[in-house]
């Protein structure tokens, strides 16, 4: 099916040789030289990102990435910087008016609207958007009303490089009302398109862009991997889809992983660099006359290999603030494989911290609501700040036994889930094991003396009530979690996040810190 399209096996990037061309790829330690290309075809080298999430020092990284790119690439190559959104992340304008000087930093010309990207309201969005340096693309963009989204926000834009024109379309997600605040929701007014009518909107845009004699199109797509198989099985015209929003990491090219046939029988390669910018991706192209991908090499990379770039960080410092050291780690664990459905001993640490500084039963998170890390060594505010980056408030609610259960039941259902999402909870005051096939066992409750008491899972108590400390996003049932909807039953609400507890921890327990696994959540086979 694929006969027509030479899939070149990524190159080995490294901080001092960022090689993203055609010319040579490492192929288990030997070089293969590919065919000298056909004069009338036309080679294309996208750098992309997706799903920064606000992560202020993995765009410093980042940049530097961009600059070794730039250095490498070949003068004969059409150069594309793209974002497929969520670069941004809340309501902190500091933040967003950081990512939005990320994106200016790298040339990004281009960007979906995701998700985050909507987590302002209208009058700060406006405030934000006025001096972007890039497109804001989403065909699929529909409100109640008019708003600043839609006098910003465009279906698709015309990009040309060297002669060569190229259409590029967006999409935002399609089930964005879940990932919003009710407040966000009523002033943007925004009614989400489903997948079916966008796709029908890609096509349209597609077909516009055909008319113009434009044979070149891609896609920056916050739809989901998921989707973004269908887009590409379902829509005729689009090339490239730059995805987003499920956080996958796609490395280098697999057929029907994301190398797919279009409805006109022709290549479509999907990308995507995982999340929190802790990837960023290269993709080389080789058009023929006709617009049809003859040559594809994917490169992913990792931006922890590159130092954090030095004009950028005084640039963020300056929005920001300078960070100030708090503490010390003196141990520390690494990257986990898959940050929404791994026990995490920092999610545990953070939660430690909540439920002591805000004296509850019991304190939950969704995996989804962690997004940075702490290292072994100093640890200063700006590394605390991207722990949870949405700056959701806490409160304290009484929840009944099933509610709890309820709730741990429905994220643990995430094993399964496409995507992973919504993640598993993190919890302090309870211990819990769940099974590959998602269901929850041997849940105990642990009192501040550290005495165990065992829940019966099956048949959990409506009369019993534990204290819980957790954030307004889950406190008003998103992420469909229902059974947590009772902010307005709050006991007691707060004027800090998740971000301050860690902090507040780490300045008042002087001793060096220790993040370790204390098992209280596993997952079992």
């Amino acid at each position: 099916m694929y006969r027509d399209i030479e899939m070149i096996n990524p190159v080995n990037t490294s901080p001092t040789n960022l090689i993203m061309r055609f010319t040579s790829q490492n192929n288990k330690g030997s070089e293969k030289k590919c065919l000298p290309g056909n004069p009338n075809y036309t080679r294309t080298s996208i750098f992309y990102v997706n799903d920064f999430h606000g992560k202020a020092q993995n765009m410093e990284r980042a940049i530097t990435a961009l600059n070794a790119f730039n250095r490498k690439v070949s003068p004969d190559t059409d150069v594309l910087k793209l974002s497929s959104g969520d670069i941004m992340l809340g309501e902190d304008k500091k933040i967003n008016t950081v990512a939005k000087s990320f994106l200016k930093f790298i040339g990004v010309t281009a960007s979906a609207v995701g998700n985050h990207e909507c987590d302002m309201k209208s009058n700060d969005f406006a405030e934000i958007s006025h001096d972007m340096t890039y497109n804001l693309l989403a065909c699929n963009l529909r409100t109640k009303k008019p708003s600043t989204l839609t006098n910003i926000v465009k279906s698709s834009v015309i990009e040309e490089q060297n002669g060569n024109k190229y259409g590029i379309i967006g999409t935002m997600p399609s089930d964005i009302l879940s990932r919003m605040k009710t407040e966000v929701q009523s002033d943007l007014q925004l009614e989400p398109m489903n997948i079916r009518e966008t796709i029908k909107n890609i096509q349209t845009e597609a077909d516009k862009l055909k008319q113009q004699g434009i044979n070149k199109i891609i896609l920056l797509s916050h739809s989901g991997y998921g989707y973004d198989k269908k887009i590409a099985k379902e829509t005729d015209g689009i090339d490239v889809i730059l995805g987003g929003h499920s956080h996958n990491l796609l490395e280098g090219v697999k057929e029907g992983e994301n190398l797919f046939t279009s409805k006109a029988g022709e290549p479509v390669i999907i990308t995507q660099a995982g999340r929190d910018g802790k990837n960023f991706g290269v993709l080389n192209l080789e058009f023929d006359e006709n617009g049809i991908i003859k040559k594809v090499q994917n490169n992913v990379d990792s931006t922890r290999k590159f130092c954090r770039n030095a004009a950028a960080k005084y640039v963020f410092e300056n929005i920001l603030g300078k960070p100030e050291v708090v503490g010390f780690i003196n141990t520390a664990p690494g990257p986990l494989k898959n940050d929404l459905i791994d026990p995490s001993p920092l999610a545990n640490f953070a939660l430690d911290a909540i439920k002591e500084k805000t004296g509850a039963d019991i304190a939950m998170v969704v995996a989804a609501n962690i997004r940075g890390y702490l290292e072994k060594g100093k640890v200063d505010t700006m590394a605390i700040s991207e722990l949870s980056p949405f700056k959701n408030k806490l409160m304290l609610i009484n929840y009944t036994e099933k509610e709890i259960v309820d709730a741990l039941k429905a994220t643990a259902k995430s094993l399964n889930n496409r995507s992973n999402k919504p993640g598993i909870m993190h919890v302090s005051g309870l211990k819990y094991e769940i099974s590959r096939n998602g269901q929850i066992y041997n849940l105990r409750f642990v009192d501040k003396s550290g005495r165990e008491y065992h829940i019966d899972v099956n048949n959990p108590r409506t009369d019993k009530t534990y204290l819980v400390a957790i954030n307004d996003f889950y406190a008003a049932g998103n992420d469909d979690l229902p059974m947590l909807n009772k902010q307005t039953e709050a006991v007691q609400k707060f004027d800090y996040d998740l971000n301050d507890c860690v902090e507040w921890y780490i300045r008042n327990h002087k001793e060096p810190v220790d993040i370790v696994d204390d098992g209280r959540l596993k997952i079992i086979d």
